[in-house]
């Protein structure tokens, strides 16, 4: 649900938009002047802004350049009595996203809102996800295992060797080998990457050398494989301990020769491509098994970079979890949340069994359950994997409150938002007790509106416990 704010010194024109916006399923706030509907805007997300030009206390065109400048991104659609052309182009030029003037036609009103609404979304995604393909992501970490890893990159990207990445999974082999083609002579061609372990066995030798049209039941046409694609870049062979033993012969034969031959083809073409592998799998042990080839191991091998669990380092997990923290933040539009140093001594005391990964799921789901600033209840109560028993700084009540979570039983959660709506109703417990059942100071502390609080009271079945 949309969440708007009117800022209006008429109490009737903030009664009428504020009916007809609820009536169109917004949830609405309301101030009579700028300053406070700045404070608002400081405090709460909003997705939309409508504000009137002319007001006491502090003129709507100042309210806008300062939440601009605030949050660069907020839609603004400016309303007046007394609207000009003139006034139209200043409020443009200064960010507002349309001009409507009073009384507000009510078509055009719900239509600027939608179209308004819309255009943030937009932005919004738009920026997501030219974050995401714009820069490949730093490699996080000032410990002595990643500065070896940061070093051995730099030497090694500019040469043509073949790279063996090896580490658990979530640890950031694909990362590594992101930046050796990043810092390669190769990088303004493609990096293609195969992930191995994904393909059934049967296709996987058409995934990566194609296949003639007619080739087999299903090839109703020609197929480019990956090879192919990766002609003059790097190919990455993400956990390459999965391939089948054929195709294991065919990369080796192609690695030897430079040579590849589509699936049902005679034809053989030739390929300059750099080759970077990487695996969780013990490879000496996958030859002594039979299901790794020595020959393509020696072949992929010549450097090998290993890629330390998070336990190994978790004096880099302060560092990692902050710039999560601000990465997802601002791809969800709002404000960045703080982490107290409790909080961050639980997160470097629980297990990682899924490593990086893991802690980038960990502080989505705490930017998602937890109050403004991340607490070491909240870590107890939301992130440990375990139940509570290998958090280490965290596994003990520090006697600031009962420990909300420290001893969940997670089998008895069948999904995610079972395990959710629980955590949801002990944070709105916790609150609630601790603001002494004030339903009104618990609403402004978790910042939602007082009837949505009355709804999830009701929901949850809770009831204030007196002695």
């Amino acid at each position: 649900m949309a969440k708007l704010l009117i800022i209006d010194d008429e109490r009737a024109i903030r009664t009428t938009l504020r009916e007809i916006l609820e009536y169109e399923n917004y949830e609405v706030d309301d101030v009579d002047n700028g300053l406070d509907g700045l404070e608002l805007i400081k405090k709460k997300k909003f997705d939309l802004v409508l504000c009137d030009i002319k007001m006491n206390r502090m003129d709507g065109m100042e309210v806008l350049e300062q939440a601009l400048a605030y949050s660069p991104d907020l839609p603004f659609i400016m309303i007046s009595g007394h609207g000009t052309v003139e006034t139209a182009i200043e409020a443009s030029k200064k960010g507002a996203f349309d001009f409507i003037s009073k009384p507000p036609d009510l078509n055009r009103l719900l239509i600027t809102v939608r179209n308004a609404l819309d255009r943030g979304t937009l932005v919004t995604e738009t920026k997501v996800l030219k974050r995401k393909v714009s820069k490949t992501r730093d490699i996080l970490g000032s410990s002595e295992n990643i500065g070896k890893i940061k070093e051995t990159i730099e030497r090694v990207a500019p040469t043509e060797a073949r790279v063996l990445i090896t580490g658990a999974n979530g640890s950031g082999k694909e990362l590594v080998a992101r930046w050796l083609h990043e810092k390669s002579q190769r990088a303004d061609s493609p990096l293609i990457e195969v992930n191995c372990a994904a393909i059934p066995s049967e296709l996987i030798e058409s995934e990566l050398f194609g296949h003639e049209k007619g080739s087999f039941t299903s090839a109703v046409k020609q197929r480019i494989g990956k090879f192919e694609l990766a002609n003059g870049g790097t190919l990455f062979l993400d956990e390459i301990g999965d391939m089948s033993l054929s195709a294991q012969a065919k990369v080796l034969r192609a690695l030897q020769e430079h040579k590849i031959s589509r699936v049902g083809g005679e034809k053989e073409l030739e390929v300059n491509v750099r080759v970077l592998a990487a695996t969780n799998k013990d490879l000496l042990k996958e030859i002594e098994d039979g299901n790794f080839r020595m020959d393509l191991y020696h072949r992929l091998n010549v450097i090998n970079i290993h890629v330390p669990n998070l336990t190994e380092r978790t004096e880099d997990i302060p560092e990692i979890a902050l710039n999560f923290l601000d990465e997802i933040c601002k791809d969800y539009g709002m404000p960045v949340k703080k982490i107290s140093e409790g909080a961050m001594a639980a997160l470097q005391g629980l297990p990682w069994t899924g490593n990086v990964r893991e802690l980038h799921n960990m502080i989505e789901r705490l930017i998602i359950l937890s109050d403004k600033t991340i607490t070491e209840n909240d870590v107890i109560a939301f992130a440990n994997p375990g139940g509570g028993t290998n958090i280490g700084a965290a596994s003990h009540n520090n006697g600031s409150g009962s420990n909300h979570g420290g001893g969940i039983n997670y089998e008895k959660f069948s999904n995610f938002q079972d395990y959710k709506d629980h955590a949801e109703k002990e944070f709105i417990k916790f609150k609630l007790e601790k603001n002494n059942w004030n339903v009104s100071k618990t609403a402004d502390d978790i910042e939602i509106q007082r009837s949505h609080l009355y709804s999830k009271i009701e929901k949850f079945g809770l009831k204030r416990v007196t002695e």
